[in-house]
């Protein structure tokens, strides 16, 4: 995607309708993003809710559904039907806590880490930003951070 000047024509002036304009054009990015993440990730053989939900999981550290399910925000009967597609296709297996027999874990396979690996990749795939310079993008990163930090609580999503 060629770089493009900012449209020319009536430039919003006022800070209403800057801040107005600029939400309008970091939700056109962020769709953006989400439509080639989608991609990928469909390309891997998952949907974005498994992918997001095998990111969850650390390879190294058994989890239990409901933890899953408390990460992702979710109800437990969603995650149950995660894990199932996880574990058909070989990334997670279900195993039993052996510090509570009644309890079951997930445990991301072999197979898991390197989908897991893929799909952190996507999640960071940065061609939106290649028309950047080093300096521009230090400086698109310290003002996305400062917008995050400053108004996004931790409720807001994952980062």
């Amino acid at each position: 995607m060629a770089p493009t000047a900012p449209p020319t024509g009536p430039v919003a002036t006022d800070r209403s309708a800057l801040a107005g304009e600029t939400v309008r054009r970091i939700l056109h990015i962020a769709a953006a993003i989400r439509h080639h993440q989608d991609e990928e990730i469909g390309g891997l053989g998952l949907t974005p809710a498994a992918a997001r939900a095998l990111g969850e999981l650390d390879p190294d550290r058994p989890l239990p559904a409901r933890d899953l399910a408390e990460q992702l925000r979710c109800d437990r009967s969603n995650v149950t039907a995660l894990v199932d597609k996880l574990e058909q296709a070989g990334l997670v297996e279900r195993r039993v806590d052996p510090a509570d027999r009644r309890q079951k874990t997930l445990l991301v396979t072999e197979a898991g880490r390197a989908v897991r690996d893929r799909v952190h990749r996507v999640m960071s795939d940065s061609r939106l930003l290649a028309g950047l310079g080093t300096d521009e993008l230090a400086a698109l990163r310290e003002l996305v951070w400062k917008v995050s930090d400053g108004g996004c609580p931790e409720s807001c999503g994952p980062e």
